[in-house]
């Protein structure tokens, strides 16, 4: 696929599956963009699913585990703190 091609069909897997991931806990937000590795981006694109916080799997209970693909698609999840509005 071409970058294009890629990016239209991540956001159709995003469209499919926010609101399920939303429903996570400390997910804040779903969207499309590059995965990241040591902090650093790639040129990767993929589901990003950002969180307040990072927790270790076992921490986590198994339904509440992000998973690391969805319908082909890789899963990117991104420590991003808590979001609020002023």
């Amino acid at each position: 696929m071409n970058p294009k091609q890629t990016l239209e069909h991540v956001s159709k897997i995003k469209a499919r599956y926010e609101k399920q991931l939303m429903k996570l806990p400390n997910v804040v937000g779903v969207g499309v963009g590059f995965k990241q590795k040591n902090g650093q981006p790639t040129d990767e694109i993929v589901l990003v699913v950002n969180v307040s916080s990072k927790k270790p799997l076992a921490e986590l209970d198994r339904k509440d585990v992000i998973p690391t693909e969805l319908d082909g698609v890789p899963v990117d999840v991104q420590e991003t703190g808590k979001i609020s509005a002023w």
